[in-house]
């Protein structure tokens, strides 16, 4: 019998059809599963998503390269599997289960129990759960694993078997035994599992500090100039752009400058050949900005951001920011960054330290703006004040040039003409 593989992330056998984890990115060699969409013993149609795939860029619906009936799920969601690994076995020849009988009998005698499979009677008998309890989401009611385990939790040590009665007058009841159940509501710790999203975001923190010599250098700006271009040609630049003037823009633009020059701070290392390390210099600028989504803080890329001019910085910011919250960011929006802004002002930071983005050397941390009380030539005055803070890889970045580059972003911010006229 011969054997091939399709363009949609399986290969074949026959009528065996191998569902694999397909490829979402150069740099990303595993993914965790974060759902499924059928069970074993279910029914899907080519093309119907099969299950999803997180990992720390993306979230990605994998479809089912063929119809057929679901005889092997290899992995439960919240596993990390990796890149082109079997996960799913499907039966292509299997007619959908509404127009074929279930071959297999009943937990309990006709008409007096639901219908289940081998799998769901075992993971009953381990649960201690009576099928009989269990209301079954599956063809017809047919009662699944997931609706085992989904009912396990309630029955607690109520399921447990009985003992049987001991000979004499006096029976005595065995000890309970110790079983290790989620615990119940009301008590004061819960436990929840950590989303794949979030553990390899939490993974990759960790190695960036671990891998890079990690320095974090303060300043403050006045934002003061800013506010007022922004007041005086707020409804100009509306009415010809349709977008409001936000302060990222500014950033964005103060930071390319810096970039420019202190090229070091928009280089990577090249540590592959650990006997000849190097640095990559990068003549391009793709800008990283973080934006806030339900699935947490994402940063995507502001692609060649030199070349932009403030309202195409603007547009495209508020786009990624919208795809953000409706989970449509793809790859791409994430590949190649060479620097990142992340604001933490918007949630009322006054000050924080921004982590690396590896394999990036530099990211710069926004804040809140506060009104305070500085020297302005020799007078006190109430300025709209933000502090700023450069965390950089001090391996390739020596304080001299770290501290230079955020003084840099801070007169270019102080001094917004001097963007517009390049100087």
């Amino acid at each position: 019998m011969s054997s091939g593989s399709n363009s949609s992330g399986s290969m074949s056998s026959g009528n065996r059809v191998e569902v694999v984890v397909p490829t979402i990115g150069e740099s990303i060699a595993t993914a965790f599963i974060s759902r499924w969409t059928r069970q074993v013993g279910e029914h899907v149609q080519a093309g119907e998503v099969l299950f999803e795939v997180d990992s720390d860029k993306t979230n990605l619906e994998v479809p089912s390269p063929a119809a057929g009936r679901v005889v092997e799920l290899r992995f439960q969601a919240g596993d990390e599997v990796a890149i082109g690994a079997v996960v799913a076995i499907l039966d292509a020849g299997a007619a959908p289960a509404a127009t074929a009988p279930a071959a297999e009998p009943a937990a309990a005698p006709a008409g007096k129990g639901p219908q289940t499979g081998p799998a769901a009677r075992a993971a009953a008998a381990s649960a201690g759960v009576d099928v009989r309890d269990v209301e079954g989401s599956g063809v017809r009611g047919r009662v699944l694993s997931k609706d085992v385990a989904r009912t396990a939790p309630a029955a607690g040590l109520a399921a447990a078997p009985a003992a049987p009665p001991a000979a004499g007058p006096a029976p005595v009841a065995p000890p309970a035994p110790v079983v290790a159940a989620p615990a119940p509501s009301g008590e004061r710790v819960e436990r929840v599992p950590m989303s794949p999203l979030r553990r390899t975001i939490a993974r990759r923190l960790v190695e960036a500090q671990h891998t890079a010599a990690m320095l974090t250098t303060f300043n403050e700006v006045d934002m003061g100039r800013v506010m007022e271009l922004r007041k005086r040609y707020q409804d100009r630049f509306v009415s010809r752009h349709g977008q409001k003037i936000g302060f990222m823009s500014f950033f964005v633009k103060a930071v390319i400058d810096a970039l420019r020059a202190f090229p070091a701070v928009n280089a990577e290392i090249d540590d592959r050949d650990p006997a000849r390390p190097a640095v990559l210099y990068k003549r391009y600028y793709n800008i990283g900005v973080a934006v806030s989504t339900p699935r947490g803080l994402m940063v995507p890329v502001v692609r060649d951001a030199d070349r932009l001019s403030f309202a195409e910085v603007e547009k495209k910011i508020g786009e990624l920011s919208i795809r953000g919250r409706d989970n449509k960011l793809g790859l791409e929006d994430f590949a190649d960054g060479t620097f990142t802004i992340s604001n933490g002002g918007v949630f009322g930071s006054l000050m924080s330290t921004p982590i690396l983005n590896p394999p990036q050397v530099g990211i710069l941390g926004m804040h809140a703006i506060q009104d305070r009380p500085v020297a302005v030539e020799g007078r006190v005055e109430i300025r709209p004040m933000m502090y700023l803070a450069l965390s950089y890889d001090h391996r390739i970045i020596d304080g001299k040039e770290a501290v230079s580059f955020l003084v840099r972003v801070k007169e270019c911010v102080e001094n917004p003409e001097r963007m517009l006229l390049e100087v």
